[in-house]
């Protein structure tokens, strides 16, 4: 067998069978997705070359930010080309033969068990916690008893040859990961061709007010910011790093007003841009 290149392959993190590995296959169906046990991993396989893209997850619906992730993204030095609205479709899966009424406990990530809670409650199953979603289901195949469950993808019941004992299990179905699609060198779409959303982390200077004046800029510039969110910078508690989406292109006139007013907060070179990329079209809702 022919292994595939570098630039046919995309990066995940996770077992085969996760949602990132599903989000991978809807977004790039052409490509070979490639596993990895850890963020680390996954953006390093591209920015060793080993893969052209990455398929980050940032954001649930209903669980909130992937923990740590914005750490990494800048660390990384790769650069944002795309985004994609992955929707989590959890179905309780169990081996050839087993049955819903006969299941007894059920394995998964905390947060599939969380989303699942109520249909858990009803069939009276015990849930025990996985570090992974595609990784319980790998496990329960291998361990071949019917009386254990797991909560996982269709594609996870596909890979590991379990059977669907309940579709769309979830409590509630507006369950949705957004994902970024990173690679090593920026993709600028034209200027006033569609939606895009442009990306960026600052640092600002430590004065009375300074978020405040430093989005007064893109307030008088008209520019829509659909997400601001601080952490940490280095586990200090008096500097916070910022992370923006903004719903403008980086080459645009507002854009580059709102730059320069919100220079005057921010010291030499705390501002960086990840990049301005298509906005999906399930961002509406």
């Amino acid at each position: 067998m022919t292994a595939t290149s570098p630039d046919q392959t995309i990066a995940y993190q996770g077992q085969p069978g996760a949602y990132s590995h599903l989000a991978c296959q809807t977004c790039f169906p052409e490509m070979e997705a490639m596993p990895n046990p850890s963020f680390e991993n996954m953006l390093a396989a591209v920015t060793d070359g080993r893969a052209r893209y990455a398929m980050v997850p940032v954001e649930n619906s209903v669980a909130g930010r992937v923990a740590d992730i914005h750490h990494l993204l800048p660390e990384s030095g790769l650069y944002i080309v795309g985004e994609h609205f992955q929707k989590v479709n959890h179905h309780l899966l169990g081996v050839k033969g087993a049955t819903l009424d006969g299941l007894r406990e059920v394995h998964s990530h905390a947060q599939g068990l969380a989303q699942c809670r109520n249909t858990l409650a009803a069939h009276n199953l015990q849930p025990i916690m996985h570090s992974d979603t595609a990784g319980a289901a790998a496990d329960i195949a291998a361990a071949g008893n019917p009386v254990v469950g797991a909560i996982a993808s269709r594609l996870a019941a596909e890979i590991y040859g379990l059977d669907i004992l309940k579709e769309n299990a979830e409590d509630q179905d507006h369950n949705t990961t957004r994902m970024l699609i990173m690679a090593r060198e920026p993709v600028m779409p034209p200027v006033d061709n569609g939606p895009v959303i442009t990306t960026m982390i600052l640092r600002l200077r430590s004065v009375p007010a300074a978020l405040y004046k430093a989005l007064g800029g893109f307030a008088t510039n008209g520019i829509n910011l659909t997400k601001l969110e601080s952490y940490m910078l280095d586990g200090n508690f008096s500097a916070a790093q910022f992370y923006i989406d903004a719903e403008c292109h980086q080459d645009s006139d507002a854009f580059r007003y709102a730059l320069e007013e919100l220079k005057f907060f921010t010291e030499e070179g705390a501002v960086r841009i990840l990049g301005t990329y298509p906005a999906d079209a399930n961002r509406r809702g």
